[in-house]
């Protein structure tokens, strides 16, 4: 099959999406529900597995003067569709050109590193993963460009926080500056079944905000659920996979919820302190014990990216963690479902009794030192911050990104209480203690992140059967190496 092949335009697009709603109509609220599902959490579907490339210029020639975007493949087609209008939109305003290219998450980051290792990445990139697993590294190899200038009109609108995170050391020119330029922001959330709770007489009232009462809750409710159902369904999506990002994320969480500090404040590791180790093998146990003890489906071993959100939506599980709005965002267009029978819910104290402090990641564009297009890169990325821009985009995106923009927060969009997950997730980041992950303090973390280490230590556990004690000492190996390594 031939890229060609592969590639879907806007109007293939729109027919999907009309057909998919003329099934809906015929078919009504399951074969609604159904549809949503499949286009939000699966990427193994059509959709999710092609490149879709829009381009508003037409030939070769054209084409090479363009501005070349990649960005992740939205969860949504509005998603998409709402990213192509605020490029039309600069197109039209400057005489410009854009080439837009949509990927799915994990095949985006493999194309890229492909790309730069080959000399000829696109002038602009904005990957889910990169943030994470990538920008560090190349900001420290000199291979990112200085978006100072981007982010120069609306810096007094970002956060501290948010600034620093992209704020990168670039060691080829020996200074830090901004090497990225801030989309938007994620966090944690827990969403749940609010229904399945009020089939065995519960209430999100009755769920406990100490740490062991609020997890052990969602096991008695697993075995109630079964007794009153006869089927399988499990209290927990814990995912237990090194295939999902998602298990890193999470597995972090939960070492900050024990106060297990893997880098200091100077971004050394203090792996070797006994107390930290000790601090890695209790979290370990902890996590596996929820699978062992059958709380948490056999295959999440085995999941991708996608498939907590599956099997929350598929009420396989009956709640899960999720970094991003994207479980919510798939039912948005049922009202019954988004408001009153899905819940999103804020975590519980610390097992000190402290409140949680959340970490919280950014979504970030980067324009490469090798881009044939830098200066026309970050004039749409100035253009896309723009707080009316990028307003505009994350609500046609229904609320899957969570903004960075002091601005933009202050639309009724993001604080209306009768929207039961944005107004939560907001909450949680305006209201409560946050922090970045560690791969802001030290671009070698972004490797641990790359190599998911967390999720192979819980894997190893569980699959393998090895002790928390030997699947910490074997992360702590890795993560010295690394280290190492770097310097």
């Amino acid at each position: 099959m031939t890229s060609s092949d592969l590639r879907l335009t806007t109007y293939d697009l729109r027919l999907k999406h009309r057909d998919r709603l003329r099934l809906s109509h015929r078919y009504k609220f399951l074969a609604l529900f159904l549809s949503l599902t499949v286009v939000a959490c699966t990427q193994n579907s059509e959709v999710e597995n092609s490149k879709i490339s829009v381009s508003s210029a037409s030939g070769s020639s054209t084409e090479s003067r363009a501005l070349n975007i990649w960005w992740d493949k939205g969860f949504t087609l509005e998603e998409d569709e709402a990213l192509q209008r605020a490029a039309s939109r600069w197109e039209q305003q400057t005489g410009n050109k854009v080439k837009l290219s949509f990927y799915p998450t994990d095949e985006l980051l493999q194309k890229a590193e492909r790309a730069i290792r080959a000399g000829k990445p696109p002038d602009l990139l904005m990957s889910h993963r990169a943030g994470e697993e990538l920008n560090p590294r190349l900001a420290w190899e000199g291979k990112l460009a200085d978006v100072s200038e981007a982010i120069a009109p609306v810096k007094q609108l970002y956060p501290n926080s948010v600034l620093q995170a992209v704020n990168f050391y670039n060691n080829a020119a020996k200074k830090r500056s901004y090497y990225a330029v801030p989309i938007y922001q994620a966090t944690i959330h827990i969403f749940y079944w609010r229904d399945l709770l009020e089939q065995v007489g519960r209430r999100e009232r009755d769920i406990p905000k100490d740490w062991d009462g609020f997890w052990d809750f969602w096991s008695q409710v697993q075995r109630d659920l079964r007794a009153k159902q006869k089927r399988q369904i499990y209290g927990l999506g814990f995912p237990f996979s090194m295939g999902a990002v998602e298990t890193y994320f999470f597995f972090e969480q939960i070492l900050e919820a024990y106060d297990v500090q893997i880098l200091n404040s100077q971004g050394q590791l203090r792996v070797d302190d006994p107390e930290v180790r000790q601090g890695i093998v209790k979290c370990l146990e902890w996590y596996a014990k929820f699978y062992r003890q059958g709380y948490v489906p056999p295959d999440a071993t085995n999941w991708s990216n996608p498939d907590n959100n599956r099997s929350l939506l598929n009420r396989i599980v009956l709640t899960t963690p999720n970094l991003t709005l994207s479980i919510a965002a798939a039912v948005r267009q049922n009202p019954n479902v988004y408001r009153y029978q899905l819940g999103t819910i804020e975590f519980p104290n610390k097992p000190s009794g402290k409140p949680m402090r959340l970490l919280v990641t950014l979504r970030q564009a980067v324009v490469f030192n090798q881009s044939q297009h830098q200066k026309l890169a970050k004039d749409f990325l100035a253009y896309l911050i723009r707080p009316e821009v990028t307003g505009a985009y994350f609500k046609a995106a229904g609320g899957r990104f969570l903004p960075v923009n002091r601005q933009v927060w202050q639309d009724p969009f993001w604080t209306d209480p009768t929207d039961p997950h944005i107004s939560t997730a907001m909450k949680q980041l305006t209201q409560g203690q946050t922090r970045s992950f560690y791969h802001v303090q030290n671009p070698a973390y972004s490797l641990v992140v790359a190599e998911n280490l967390w999720g192979k230590a819980l894997n190893r556990i569980v699959v393998d059967r090895i002790s928390p004690e030997q699947a910490a000492d074997e992360a702590i190996a890795r993560m010295k190496q690394i280290f190492a390594q770097w310097q």
